[in-house]
């Protein structure tokens, strides 16, 4: 059983409920550097699908790499949720997270070799040192401040798994990040638990507004749609307007938007209310965090596949090529049944359907241009949109 969320005391370095009703401007910039992250992990998959040798180890390494940037997202969004952005500590807080995260992106070409150490030590300094930064800050609050003690306890022992990672070579410093960003997942999914610490009455995902944190995610999936625009546009500037490129824009535009309206229509929309009239709302908004999480990997995985295809529009279609142009739409519509299951404890059988569509159209492309998968894949989520409507 999940344990409830309790109401604590508000007032001083905590957000009273009308006060994390929106996302502050503090947030939004932290969100600006998310984009170059995302833009940064884009850029490092993108050449790695485009050798003339495919090494997949690289590729899982990339989606490695991806995952501590979204988790430090996260775990920024749940402490600005919970505290007043208005204290100078948490704006300190914030602003050096959000240093840290640029520092961590910078680092994403070369974190298979001389920068990793630099991700890893960011990562873990940031995880670490805001539990006990926040800490000092909480006397009076001894329900919190035992949560953050434990997270700082369970982030100690994960660190320890990045450095080891950080001083190894090759495939033994992606098994390792692995196995360490797992266990950050694991722990927090468990709500940190320590032997022999009676464990906090407060939910450590438990929501003070019902609407912040919904808000924050809708932000994030705005981000990494944002991020394929972007991504997509820069491509095509730097080649020639052909009719062949100017279709593979059109296309990549197109499936973004597509991916917006499934979103929005209408769990996106109602994931508010959905998580206020929700008797556990801080296990509805993990789960929707989750979901969030999955859809956004899928955009980020179709972010590549635009570039691909417009870079390589022409010429047979590689595997790979093919696992993130009809791959992302579809883990996207898995967050998407994911996040329906929050709203209306329903699965839409259409989403199924396009899921279904996107695996069974992987063999016929294999023999035609990446742009015919691009296609395809618009094609699918135009049908479920209209499915939607």
């Amino acid at each position: 059983m999940e344990q409830a969320s309790v109401p604590v005391q508000t007032g001083g370095i905590l957000r009273g409920e009308e006060d994390a009703r929106q996302a502050s401007f503090l947030e939004l910039f932290f969100d600006l550097v998310l984009v170059f992250a995302l833009i940064g992990v884009v850029s490092r998959l993108v050449p790695e699908l485009l050798a003339e040798e495919v090494d997949w180890r690289s590729v899982v390494f990339t989606g490695i790499l991806a995952l501590p940037l979204l988790y430090l997202w996260a775990t920024t969004a749940y402490i600005t949720s919970r505290f007043d952005c208005r204290s100078r500590w948490i704006q300190l807080l914030v602003l050096v997270s959000a240093f840290g995260l640029l520092i961590m992106a910078t680092a994403l070409p070369r974190a298979s070799h001389a920068r990793g150490a630099t991700f890893a030590v960011v990562y873990v300094l940031l995880h670490v040192g805001r539990p006990l930064l926040l800490r000092p800050l909480l006397r009076g609050y001894g329900e919190i401040q035992a949560l953050y003690t434990r997270m700082a306890i369970w982030f100690s022992v994960s660190g320890v798994i990045w450095l080891a990672g950080a001083v190894m070579h090759g495939n033994a410093r992606g098994v390792l990040w692995l196995i360490a960003i797992t266990v950050d997942l694991v722990a927090g999914r468990r709500n940190w638990p320590i032997p022999g610490m009676r464990r906090p009455s407060i939910n450590p995902w438990g929501m003070v507004s019902s609407r912040h944190l919904p808000e924050r995610h809708e932000q994030l999936l705005l981000i990494a749609l944002g991020e394929t625009v972007v991504s997509s546009g820069l491509v095509y500037s730097h080649h020639p307007a052909t009719l062949l490129a100017t279709t593979a824009l059109a296309i990549s535009f197109l499936s973004a938007v597509l991916m917006w309206k499934i979103y929005y229509y209408r769990s996106g929309e109602l994931l508010a209310d959905a998580v206020a009239m929700s008797s556990d709302r801080a296990a509805a908004g993990r789960m929707a965090g989750a979901a969030h999480l999955l859809m956004v990997f899928g955009i980020i995985a179709a972010a590549a596949g635009s570039e691909v295809v417009l870079s390589r529009a022409n010429g047979r279609s590689h595997p790979a090529w093919l696992a993130v142009i009809l791959g992302g739409p579809a883990l996207f519509l898995i967050g998407r049944i994911r996040l329906e299951q929050v709203v209306f404890n329903r699965i839409a059988i259409r989403r199924l359907v396009g899921i279904a569509a996107l695996i069974l159209l992987a063999p016929p492309p294999s023999f035609a241009p990446p742009l015919f998968a691009a296609v395809a894949a618009a094609v699918v989520l135009l049908g479920v949109a209209l499915a939607d409507a």
